[in-house]
């Protein structure tokens, strides 16, 4: 764990932590930005299933966000990750996925990660594929969402990430 971790507290999101985590997907300039009352909705009713990093005086500077998915209730779906500017670098991205499969594997039983990531996203992509080869858990990729479903110009394609089964950190299949 590197200094800046060490310093850095993570909990459960808090209705109150909506306004920060939607400025952080804001100011991320790569996520979907959704509306300011999704961000307190998830907050409220995805809390067990989300996590955010706090720096030493409480406030919010990262976080993820997921969901069980109700057909495939082993597999937890990170629907967003972010870092605030001021902290990215310091590996705060991974240590939020290794906290939030851990909390949601002991709660729910979670045996594999899903998520989807655009192809132009480097960071996630290396993100994730680290956290696979951590894992010793294979990860398949294939098109979810082809661009024309996008009802929006630009959007990008999102490409699916399974990662499974989930292995102790540095145990392999």
């Amino acid at each position: 764990m590197t200094a800046a971790q060490t310093a850095v507290r993570i909990e459960s999101p808090r209705v109150e932590d909506g306004a920060a985590i939607w400025r952080i997907a804001r100011d991320s300039e790569v996520l979907d930005l959704n509306s300011s009352y999704s961000y307190l909705l998830w907050c409220r009713d995805f809390a067990g299933t989300s996590a955010v990093a706090r720096d030493e005086a409480g406030e919010p500077i990262a976080f993820i966000t997921g969901y069980v998915r109700p057909e495939r209730p082993s597999t937890l779906v990170v629907w967003q990750v972010a870092v605030d500017h001021t902290h990215r670098g310091h590996g705060l991205a991974g240590l939020l996925l290794e906290a939030l499969t851990a909390k949601v594997t002991a709660s729910h039983g979670i045996t594999g990660v899903e998520t989807t990531v655009s192809p132009d996203n480097i960071p996630s992509d290396r993100l994730f594929t680290a956290y696979a080869k951590r894992r010793g858990a294979a990860l398949d990729r294939e098109l979810l969402f082809d661009a024309g479903l996008f009802p929006d110009d630009g959007h990008q394609p999102e490409v699916l990430y399974r990662i499974g089964p989930l292995h102790p950190q540095g145990e392999s299949l």
